[in-house]
Parts: structure tokens; C-alpha cells; sequence
């Protein structure tokens, strides 16, 4: 296991070092927060691709595949279904913008007074997406060097937070792009035919295992419906995600580089169910579905792979968990403390002139706080899975109809997505109290509730101000707002 070890310190300390190149480059809010908005397609791919793709999708998605066979890969399709169609029909709207969270998206839309609320929605489900992640640690890291489950944890979180907190979206950026390699490289180039391989190839494989694993709807039709609930449409609103799309250069890039990283989604989500399939025809009485991928690993693959894979492993999860951190902390930031903070002076907490290192400091100290708290909470915490649920519950009970409404149906309100927002929550929050948090009932009726609302209540109030609308479809079409001050000015003076 030495050369393996050796594989994984170089991986961390690499990680480490780009944390600290990226501190050089993130020198503004802009380049702190959304790596100066100018990401070509390539690194724009690379980096979608990686956070979407964390430890669920590569360690549950081998165990799914386990459970179920290649039925197992319809959790992570759903994820690339997801971003498939962020990138085909929203990411150019939203990267135009020029906008750091979505509830800046939802003020802009509605004119205002959704943003808090919003941000404490969006704000739970990004920290509970990075204790998620950073829980993940311990598997690994338990696998890798026998520690204990906290210590893991505090090691593998203490580097996503230095260099996250160094570097911000660039450091997390260049990482992305070494973790999207690695992941590549590890699952879908080594792991996956030596898995195959060893399980006897294809046809061994189906001779080995019952019909139903390999029936593409074995799962079942109703777990697929939620996975698409959950997931496809998380996809949409996450801040975690859209944080990456305020990165491209331009709409065409947010476009069909987002496209090219759903694409590899479904790759990999076949991958990982075909991994899965194999492991249990090796291993076939194994205590939980989620020990086969570290299993596999470690009892097939020769010396030196095995740390590449393991470092695959590593890579999935800690690019996940850094595109939430500072996900968690750009919300906590920029929409709850400011607002509060800005509403205690009497103003709006955006209309003072800060210098941009102040801004970059503010944004490193909230990483810094967050990610303390993630590490904290994720030793706290044992289910991932719960918690993970809770996580997109949340987020697509309370948003999901507010979000999409604002974009598709000028006739929605402010008081019509402030209803959405609190009675899907709420009703999220009292169905998972009542039936269990790993219930269906509690994102079904959210849902439905959520969009109920939403409907009676915008159609009740008073239209959204012309001047708002007009506003909104001047930044839709790309033009900022200092393109539309001086357009304004010259008007003024004609």
C-alpha cells in the first residue's frame, strides 16, 4: 500500500498548492466568487461536470448498482437529465445575468423582498449538501489509513476549506479540473473494464445474476419519478450549480459546455451501475451496498491503480463538497448577513462602495466560517443519506416553483413566490416530520402545495411594476446594469 499512499499524499498536496495559485488570481469579488465570469468551454465542462458527479454518484452509485444492476444508474442519469436541461434552456438566461446567488435572481425578478427568505432556503440546503460530502471522508479515509471516523473527517475537510478559502472558484476551479481527470481516468478507464474483467466478463455476469439486474426500469418506476423530482430538478435551481454557470465567459459556453458535462453525467452513471453489477457478482453477501466500491478497489485493482482510483474517489467527493462550501458561504455572505446587515443601518447593504479587497476578505472569512461549521455538523451527523434528502427536499419544495415561475411566467408575483417558498418549506418540513425523512409524500405534495400557491396568490396581488419587468428583460437580454445606466443618461441629455 505504500506507492498508493504515496499517490493519495501527492493528490492532497496538489490540491493544497493550486489552492494556493488560485489566491494569486482571485483578487475581486468577481474573480472570488465566479472566477471573473470568463471560463472557456473546456474548463467550463471540466468543472461542471466535477460537482455534480461527488460521492454520491460515485460511491452510492456503485452501491446502487449492487442493489439494483443497471437499474442502479438512474439516480446520477436523472442528475445528467438535470443538467441537460439547465444548459439547453436556462443557462444562457441565467449566465447573462451577471448575477452571484439566486435569490439576486429572484430580487431582479420580482423586485425585491425575496431574498432573504429565499437565501435561508438555498443557504440550508448548500450546508447540508457540503456535510453530505464531507461525511463522505470517512469512508474513504477509513479504507486509505484505518483513522477514526472524526479525525477523517477533520483531515479530508481541513484541506477542501484551505484551499477553498485561499483561492476561491479559481482554486476550486483548477482542482475541479485535476478532479475531473482523476475521476476519468480512475472510474471510467481503470475501474470499470478491470471490474468486468474480473467478474468474468459480460456474459458471466448475466449468468451469475437474476434477469432483473439488468432490466433498464428494475429499480421501479416510482423511485425513478422521485429521482427525477429530487434530482433533475434540483439540478435547476441549485446555488451550487448555478454558481458554475455565472463562471462561462459567455451564454454559448454556459450552453453547450454545460451539455457536454451532462452528457459525461450519463456516461458515468452507466459506469458506475455496470461497477456495481460486477462487484456483486465477486462479492456477493456484503454487509451494505456502499462498501463496493472501496471493496472492489481494494481486492482487485494491482498497487498504484488502486491509490489512482481511491484518489478518483477522493476527487468526487471533495469536488462536491468545495463547489458547496462556497455555494454555502457566497448565500450566507452576500444574501442573509448583508441584507441584515444593510437593513440594521437602514439601506439595502449593497449601496456602499467597498473596496475589493474588503469584498474578497468577507467572502474568505464566511469559507473559512462555513466550512468550521460543515466539519463540526458532518462529526455530529451519521446518515448521509437523510441528510442528503433533507438537503434537496428542502431546496426543491421551497424553490423549485418560484425559480422556474419567475423565468416562464411574467404574471407571477413577489407575494406569489414569498407564499411558494413558505408553504412549500413548510410543507416539505411537517410531511417529513410526519412520514419519515426518506418518504416520497413530503417532495410530491411540497410540490404541489408550493405551486398552488404560488398561482393563487400571484393571480390575487397586483402585477409585477412594468419598470421591474422591463428591468428584468434588459438583463435577460445580456445588458448590464451600466449598460443600462448610460443608456439612461444619454436619454436624459438627448
Amino acid at each position: 500500500m505504500a506507492v498508493d499512499y504515496a499517490v493519495i499524499v501527492l493528490y492532497l498536496a496538489g490540491m493544497l498548492a493550486m489552492g494556493w495559485w488560485g489566491m494569486r488570481r482571485a483578487r475581486s469579488k468577481s474573480e472570488f466568487l465566479v472566477a471573473g465570469r470568463r471560463l472557456g468551454p473546456g474548463m467550463y465542462s471540466g468543472t461542471m461536470a466535477a460537482i455534480v458527479l461527488g460521492g454520491a454518484s460515485t460511491i452510492g452509485g456503485v452501491g446502487l448498482g449492487y442493489t439494483h444492476g443497471l437499474s442502479g444508474a438512474w439516480m446520477v442519469v436523472t442528475i445528467g437529465f438535470g443538467l441537460l436541461a439547465l444548459s439547453l434552456f436556462f443557462s444562457a438566461r441565467i449566465a447573462r445575468l451577471k448575477v452571484y446567488t439566486v435569490s439576486e435572481m429572484l430580487d431582479l425578478r420580482y423586485g425585491g423582498r425575496a431574498g432573504v427568505i429565499s437565501g435561508v432556503v438555498m443557504w440550508a440546503y448548500t450546508l447540508m449538501l457540503a456535510v453530505t460530502s464531507t461525511i463522505a471522508y470517512a469512508t474513504i479515509f477509513d479504507v486509505l489509513f484505518d483513522l477514526p471516523r472524526w479525525v477523517a473527517i477533520v483531515i479530508g475537510g481541513s484541506i477542501v476549506v484551505a484551499y477553498s478559502t485561499l483561492g476561491g472558484m479559481w482554486s476550486i476551479t483548477l482542482t475541479d479540473m485535476v478532479q475531473f481527470v482523476v475521476k476519468t481516468i480512475g472510474v471510467l478507464l481503470l475501474l470499470l473494464p478491470i471490474a468486468v474483467v474480473k467478474a468474468g466478463g459480460w456474459a458471466e455476469m448475466k449468468a451469475q445474476l437474476p434477469a432483473d439486474y439488468f432490466a433498464p426500469l428494475g429499480i421501479g418506476g416510482q423511485t425513478i419519478f422521485t429521482y427525477v423530482l429530487i434530482y433533475t430538478f434540483g439540478m435547476l435551481i441549485g446555488q451550487d450549480i448555478w454558481q458554475r454557470v455565472f463562471t462561462a465567459k459567455d451564454d454559448k459556453v454556459a450552453r453547450w459546455g454545460g451539455t457536454v458535462a451532462g452528457t459525461y453525467c450519463l456516461a458515468y452513471a452507466v459506469a458506475g451501475a455496470v461497477i456495481g453489477t460486477a462487484a456483486k457478482v465477486l462479492y456477493p453477501d456484503l454487509g451494505s451496498p456502499d462498501d463496493a466500491f472501496a471493496t472492489i478497489v481494494t481486492d482487485e485493482l494491482p498497487v498504484g491503480v488502486r491509490g489512482l482510483v481511491l484518489a478518483a474517489a477522493l476527487a468526487a467527493v471533495m469536488s462536491t463538497s468545495s463547489g458547496a462550501l462556497i455555494a454555502c458561504a457566497t448565500v450566507a455572505n452576500n444574501d442573509i448577513w448583508s441584507r441584515l446587515k444593510g437593513a440594521v443601518k437602514g439601506g439595502d447593504g449593497g449601496g456602499e462602495l467597498t473596496d475589493a479587497r474588503d469584498e474578497v476578505k468577507d467572502n474568505r472569512t464566511f469559507i473559512l466560517l462555513m466550512g468550521v461549521a460543515v466539519v463540526l455538523i458532518a462529526i455530529a451527523l451519521n446518515n448521509v443519506v437523510e441528510a442528503l434528502t433533507v438537503a434537496y427536499n428542502l431546496l426543491v419544495g421551497g424553490l423549485l416553483v418560484p425559480i422556474l415561475g419567475g423565468l416562464l411566467w411574467k404574471r407571477g408575483t413577489v407575494y406569489g413566490a414569498l407564499a411558494a417558498v413558505a408553504v412549500g418549506g413548510l410543507t416539505v418540513v411537517g410531511l417529513m416530520a410526519a412520514f419519515g425523512v426518506l418518504a416520497t409524500e413530503p417532495i410530491y405534495y411540497g410540490l404541489l402545495a408550493s405551486l398552488a400557491a404560488y398561482l393563487v396568490v400571484s393571480l390575487a396581488t397586483p402585477p409585477t411594476d412594468p419598470a421591474v419587468l422591463a428591468a428584468w428583460k434588459e438583463r435577460l437580454a445580456g445588458r448590464t446594469p451600466q449598460d443600462a445606466e448610460t443608456g439612461a443618461a444619454a436619454a436624459a441629455t438627448s
